[in-house]
């Protein structure tokens, strides 16, 4: 099978360099590798430094410019973006910070291991998987401390909601923007829509590195408290010492590792560039979808009616009939090469998490058991689209 790049990604990728067999007609996601990534991993490496530097700095500037902050920090991973975020707002013990229960169980786990307990919250609908802020509002308590907000498959928050309600509880939002780097709300930058944001750069993701995250935020204060936890809460860095800018530094906090490496960042710095017309090309593909599946055979696709949003795309979804069972459609698309998934199995479902969730979700749990992931990335070829379609109708 081939996997070559299409005509519009010539530009930018020489030659794609990888052919690897795959059991998949069409798999979920691909990473595109081509020389202009390889060029630039190999300058990172002969460069001899490779922990963070100036590629690092030069990535975290222009991924601000990318989401109009005057902040952003370059981070190991995703989860460690979120972790930052909720220590520097100042969430800890006996405090509660309300999410989305449709979500990756990443965001509950940095709730928790900050001390804090995540109030799970739903979905405003089957058209709509971002978080409710009706079911929000209810679900105040005076512990809450922060809202953890997750732009659902690229697609932004209702946020202007979310802003009143935590403006009026004195609340931080924390905008878990794993999903849509490019994305827009009313025009203002995805990630850029609460107190701080976060974003992940795992291997199926948009601006894919393999690992890595960023966290984004315009308030200074905020930006110090993030910028020592990153690393150590060491006052100077590496890099800083050895350019002569420091000799010694001092530890003024207890923080972590979590600094982004030279090699990803120079992959980065490539996949940056490639953002806005791989979304766009990720949009074109989620709409050949919902025209030929949404509303056919009992399928529907959320995220038809949301004109004030410009969706980064990261994922698209279906929902399954009513009493339809999602194994067996998995299963039947697999057999025709298919690849599907789930996002997400609903974290207050989880072993870890049962027992601490009280509040009803009925709207994530009519979801949990009828979504579907269906392949997408922006080099999906004609044939591939046609495939996925022509499967998920001979298989409900």
């Amino acid at each position: 099978m081939s996997r070559s790049a299409p005509a519009r990604l010539a530009a930018v990728a020489d030659t794609r360099l990888d052919d690897t067999p795959s059991q998949w007609v069409v798999p979920l996601s691909d990473v595109l590798v081509d020389l202009a990534i390889e060029r630039a991993a190999a300058e990172a490496i002969r460069s001899g430094w490779w922990s963070m530097g100036p590629r690092v700095a030069e990535f975290e500037e222009r991924f601000a410019e990318l989401c109009e902050t005057k902040h952003s920090f370059a981070v190991a991973t995703g989860t460690a973006a979120l972790h930052l975020a909720l220590l520097a707002v100042g969430c800890g013990p006996g405090d509660e910070v309300l999410v989305p229960s449709l979500n990756f169980v990443a965001a509950a786990n940095t709730i928790t291991h900050v001390g804090a307990t995540p109030v799970f919250c739903d979905v405003v609908g089957t058209d709509d998987f971002t978080v409710s802020p009706t079911d929000l509002e209810a679900a105040v308590s005076p512990r809450t401390r922060a809202i953890m907000v997750m732009d659902y498959g690229g697609y932004a928050c209702r946020m202007d909601e979310i802003d009143e309600l935590a403006e009026r509880h004195g609340l931080a939002v924390i905008e878990d923007a794993a999903h849509a780097p490019g994305g827009r709300y009313r025009g203002r930058p995805c990630g850029s829509l609460g107190a701080i944001g976060c974003f992940s750069f795992f291997a199926n993701k948009n601006l894919a590195m393999g690992e890595g995250g960023m966290v984004v935020t315009q308030d200074d204060a905020l930006a110090e408290q993030i910028r020592l936890y990153r690393s150590h809460g060491m006052t100077t860095l590496t890099w800083d010492r050895h350019r002569g800018h420091a000799s010694s530094y001092d530890v003024v906090l207890k923080g972590f590792n979590y600094r982004l490496d030279e090699l990803r960042a120079a992959i980065g710095l490539v996949e940056l560039e490639r953002l806005p017309s791989r979304n766009e090309a990720r949009g074109r593909i989620v709409e050949r979808y919902r025209a030929a599946l949404d509303g056919v055979a009992g399928i529907s696709m959320p995220f038809a009616t949301r004109p004030e949003v410009l969706a980064a795309h990261h994922i698209a979804v279906i929902v399954l009939p009513e009493g339809k069972p999602r194994d067996e459609v998995k299963a039947a698309m697999a057999a025709q090469g298919v690849q599907t998934s789930l996002h997400y199995p609903p974290i207050h479902r989880f072993s870890a998490y049962r027992e601490q969730s009280q509040r009803p979700l009925p709207v994530t749990d009519a979801i949990g058991d009828r979504v579907l992931t269906l392949p997408l990335f922006p080099h999906l070829t004609d044939a591939q689209i046609a495939a996925v379609i022509d499967a998920v109708l001979s298989s409900v």
